[in-house]
């Protein structure tokens, strides 16, 4: 089984190599092509539809990406699949997992990220999510903010590594769905006896804090998001393993 690092073995493209000035729509078919053809890994998101497909869309409202408002559980994976992704030029539309997996056949790496689902079906998108991953034969790692999904990837048979995201928590929504015992918890990496995760995808103004400075020194790898520039690259690789980044081509070598 590979490792995070053989997996993640470049700059990773955010949501796919997207550019919407261009007319590159985030987590879309044409920007998953654009990170194949430049070798970059993946990060995607993965959201539950109304009959529990993963779907690869990243907010848990479809207001901001498509022309249609509400909630993306609130639709089938059919509906969805029609519904066109409102900064493509391409016109692409949201993708299944399944798709995007044959899109990208195992030419690179992927960092998925399983959403918490605001309707609460965790557990179900975790079980449906393995299932799916179970017979990909490309490299591919998961990651989540939640604790409770990487523990159910492992007990459903995902084999890969298993990243847990990680910040500070101190925003305005997370205070608000979030109790301060809980965020305390996340920040310093306490559900590791639940998790066990194998690897830390760290926001990258948080790479000082202690639990991931431990857990780095203990050899864990670290992956931190999301970087915007070459001067912040730099920066950060001096405190991580591997960048996600967006809006810029990084240097090679």
């Amino acid at each position: 089984m590979p490792s995070v690092t053989d997996i993640l073995n470049a700059p990773v493209a955010h949501r796919g190599l997207h550019d919407l000035a261009n007319g590159v729509a985030e987590n879309s078919a044409t920007a998953f092509r654009l990170a194949v053809e430049h070798g970059y890994p993946i990060e995607c998101d993965l959201q539950l539809s109304a009959d529990g497909i993963p779907m690869v869309f990243h907010d848990d409202v479809l207001d901001r990406l498509t022309e249609l408002k509400g909630p993306v559980s609130a639709l089938s994976a059919a509906e969805l699949g029609q519904t066109p992704l409102k900064s493509s030029a391409a016109g692409d539309r949201i993708l299944r997992l399944d798709e995007m997996l044959e899109l990208v056949d195992g030419r690179v790496g992927f960092a998925i990220e399983l959403k918490r689902q605001v309707d609460g079906r965790d557990a179900d998108l975790a079980a449906v999510s393995a299932a799916m991953l179970r017979d990909y034969a490309g490299p591919v790692s998961v990651i989540s903010f939640s604790p409770r999904i990487l523990r159910d990837l492992r007990q459903h048979g995902f084999k890969g590594p298993r990243g847990i995201l990680v910040e500070r928590f101190k925003n305005d929504y997370v205070r608000k769905t979030l109790s301060p015992l809980q965020r305390f918890c996340l920040r310093h990496l306490l559900h590791y006896p639940l998790t066990g995760f194998e690897f830390i995808d760290c926001h990258q103004k948080s790479l000082d804090l202690p639990a991931v400075r431990l857990f780095k020194t203990l050899g864990f790898p670290v992956v931190t998001w999301t970087i915007t520039s070459q001067a912040d690259a730099d920066i950060a690789l001096e405190n991580c393993d591997q960048i996600t980044f967006e809006g810029y081509i990084p240097k090679s070598g």
